[in-house]
């Protein structure tokens, strides 16, 4: 070990908080997964595309209220719900599911020490729907079937919400996340798709470990569930076959997947320093071991996610300087795909070698799919979770392992031990891939 590795602070985690289609708490994602219960349904949101999407993970429970926004002070109550008028349901979720953490954490009522917190959050990018538009295009004669684009600068912006903006801009989950909490120190937004949450812990807990912060909030929001976002997920990826029962429709590595779920939600973590941590008596769900993060293309500029993915894990288990034998459990991506689930089964071969076969593997996306930037911290929370009640629950619609596949230990029952830690995996379409390994913290 290097002088400077034995100079690294070591990272608790302290808190945690959800919004997803399993419901607004640890509680009640803990409740459905360990009783197996899908949370992909029909979709409610917009009308189901006939032939395309009919169903998916949306966060039902979450009505934009602001009782969904946890235990909140008097004051903190006030800001946020004045401010609602410039989210979008993302930032929204966001913003409760680091409230939750907050208070979890035990910073409710006791704020952190300004100076010495912040923030890191990631998101998807954001679009408005089509109805913001509505009253600016009526405005340019749109209802007449010929939309007269030239009055649309001088008539049609006239008629948008002049803050529309702040909406959408996706450094704003991080943004109002730091200002409700006092946060001045270290803050940043990351858009990264479905790596931006590990990602986000993997700074933060950075930040932490060479001390230049005592507590990050760390976290991601995304969704694949909206008018705009939906359409280009039917374009670009492989979709789950919408004649499917929705709640067996996501099958993650099964011999018969037809591809991903789409979903919505939110997660977030407070890190914390060790010391600072125990002195103060904190409930601690687990320590950052190590991480890992990767980018690989070839010379055309396409993904190349099994390098990408196996240079992330590699990364991350030599940071934590854990046996590969003593990893308690696999948080796999488990998107469902065709290809996708290949390539992964392939990459935990190569890293884990024999190991692959044995130590267990769960894929949470099973219970309610692609929730885009926002997956991995949900899926994250459930391996915490998992620690923390010492049992490790079944993934879903395994039914039939993929003969093409590397044999994988998926789990298909809700008894197995979560061991004392786990691997997490993380990938995007375009080949980024992030990993963590996270422990357990001795009394």
């Amino acid at each position: 070990m290097t002088s400077a590795d034995s100079q690294r602070r070591r990272v608790a985690i302290t808190g945690m908080g959800v919004i997803c289609p399993l419901g607004n708490s640890t509680d009640s994602l803990w409740d459905a997964l360990s009783t197996g219960r899908s949370g992909v349904e029909t979709l409610s949101q917009f009308p189901p595309l006939a032939e395309h999407v009919v169903f998916g993970g949306e966060a039902r429970e979450f009505n934009n209220s602001i009782d969904n926004f946890g235990d909140l002070s008097k004051d903190r109550k006030k800001a946020i719900r004045k401010a609602l008028k410039v989210m979008c349901r993302e930032t929204m979720m966001a913003v409760a599911a680091a409230q939750h953490a907050v208070s979890d954490a035990g910073y409710g009522e006791q704020p952190m020490a300004p100076e010495r917190s912040g923030v890191v959050f990631g998101s998807d990018y954001m679009l408005s729907p089509p109805d913001d538009f509505i009253d600016g295009m009526t405005k340019c004669d749109a209802t007449t079937g010929q939309l007269d684009y030239q009055r649309w600068g001088s008539d049609g912006l006239r008629e948008m919400n002049p803050l529309w903006m702040l909406k959408y801009l996706p450094n704003m989950p991080g943004s109002h996340i730091a200002i409700f909490n006092d946060l001045r120190g270290p803050n940043n937004s990351l858009t990264l798709r479905e790596i931006s949450g590990l990602m986000a812990i993997r700074e933060a807990s950075q930040t932490i470990a060479r001390g230049h912060a005592d507590q990050m909030i760390a976290g991601a929001t995304g969704t694949r569930i909206h008018s705009f976002k939906t359409i280009h997920a039917m374009q670009n990826e492989q979709l789950a076959d919408p004649r499917s029962a929705p709640a067996e429709a996501s099958r993650p590595f099964d011999a018969n997947r037809t591809g991903m779920v789409i979903g919505e939600g939110a997660g977030a973590v407070l890190l914390e320093e060790m010391t600072q941590a125990r002195q103060r008596g904190a409930t601690i769900y687990g320590e950052i071991l190590g991480t890992g993060s990767s980018t690989v293309t070839d010379a055309n500029l396409q993904g190349q996610p099994i390098t990408a993915m196996t240079q992330a894990a590699k990364s991350s288990l030599a940071e934590a300087q854990i046996p590969i034998a003593q990893i308690g459990h696999i948080n796999a991506h488990g998107l469902g795909t065709t290809r996708c689930d290949l390539a992964e089964a392939q990459v935990l071969q190569e890293v884990l070698g024999q190991h692959s076969k044995t130590i267990p593997l769960i894929a949470v996306k099973s219970y309610f799919g692609n929730l885009g930037a926002g997956g991995g911290m949900v899926e994250f929370a459930a391996s915490l979770l998992a620690l923390q009640h010492d049992r490790l629950f079944q993934t879903l619609n395994f039914e039939s392992p993929d003969p093409e596949a590397a044999p994988l230990a998926v789990t298909t029952t809700g008894d197995l031990s979560p061991g004392n830690s786990f691997l997490k995996l993380n990938v995007t379409p375009q080949a980024q891939a992030a990993a963590l390994v996270v422990s357990r913290v001795d009394d």
